[in-house]
């Protein structure tokens, strides 16, 4: 018991070490073109804006847009709980130094209280598009890359390590499932 103790210690100590590692690495790479289209996408998906005006439109359209738009918002709304009501307070991972980093200054957005892992705009970024893509295909691709691009803002405005992402992805991946289920998608919807 105590050996398979320390080998988990020590497996996530090398975790840490690399997702420090990608942090550091965006922090130090110019990306002066980048930086603030970054900053207004991180700022856009506060508390799924994004998300949620596009589950609106979709809702204005019968059938399976407005079934998309449902799935989406119930995505979520799981999401989000998940991630802020129970996966923060569990893990309770101090936000990165980006100070210490050197996070170019035009990358910031405002420092969340909250803590760390895993990434809620990346878990209802990535429930959003995963739901809605899977009643609605067409729209998968598109809002599976802003669904990228939303976490990976979230590490380049320096409020998240590459791990709270990852997290949140899968997070967001396990809300729309369990939002699919709920609106009876059927289950050919799955295969791949």
């Amino acid at each position: 018991m105590a050996r398979a103790r320390s080998a988990t210690a020590a497996v996530l100590s090398d975790l840490r070490a690399i997702d420090g590692a990608l942090y550091a690495a965006v922090a130090a790479t110019p990306t002066p073109t980048l930086d603030r289209a970054l900053r207004r996408l991180s700022h856009a998906a506060d508390h799924s804006k994004i998300s949620l005006t596009a589950a609106a439109g979709l809702a204005l359209a019968p059938g399976r847009p407005r079934r998309a738009a449902l799935a989406g918002v119930g995505a979520v709304a799981l999401a989000s709980a998940a991630s802020n009501l129970f996966g923060k307070r569990m893990v309770r991972r101090r936000r990165p130094d980006r100070e210490k980093a050197r996070v170019v200054v035009d990358r910031h957005v405002p420092m969340p209280k909250s803590a760390s892992f895993p990434s809620g705009h990346t878990a209802s970024a990535t429930a959003f598009a995963t739901a809605v893509g899977v009643v609605l295909p067409p729209a998968a691709v598109p809002l599976g890359a802003l669904a990228v691009a939303v976490g990976y803002s979230r590490v380049h405005t320096g409020v998240h390590y590459p791990g709270d992402v990852a997290a949140g992805a899968v997070l967001g991946f396990a809300a729309a499932a369990a939002s699919l289920a709920v609106v009876h998608v059927p289950q050919r919807a799955f295969k791949l």
